[in-house]
């Protein structure tokens, strides 16, 4: 059974997004966010809701039912130090982001 992920990698002007079917990609697309875009929002972490909207339209457009996914992966934000692995999101993980606990990093 082949897993399918989206990807998500977001940068200081584009969000870099592909979705594989384990290391098959099915979409790769990098999405440009304008200076004004991007200045609208005081936090990188203000971003959140712009971002993943942009994402999930492309999604749409290209006729992907976001509910087929088994998992999302994303880079970025500055969170305690942990061990190194995978983790399921929570919300302290949640809280240290939106505080910048660790400083902002897109």
């Amino acid at each position: 059974m082949a897993f399918k992920l989206l990807i998500i990698n977001p940068g200081s002007t584009s969000t870099k997004i592909g979705v594989y079917e384990d290391t098959n990609p099915i979409l790769v697309e990098t999405l440009r966010h304008s200076s004004e875009e991007i200045g609208r929002f005081q936090a990188i972490y203000d971003q959140f809701n712009f971002r993943k909207e942009v994402i999930l339209n492309v999604l749409k457009q290209k006729n992907f039912d976001v509910n087929t996914l088994d998992a999302i992966v994303g880079r970025g934000g500055l969170l305690k130090s942990i061990e190194g692995g995978t983790y399921a999101i929570n919300e302290a993980m949640l809280e240290d982001l939106r505080i910048g606990i660790q400083g902002q990093h897109a």
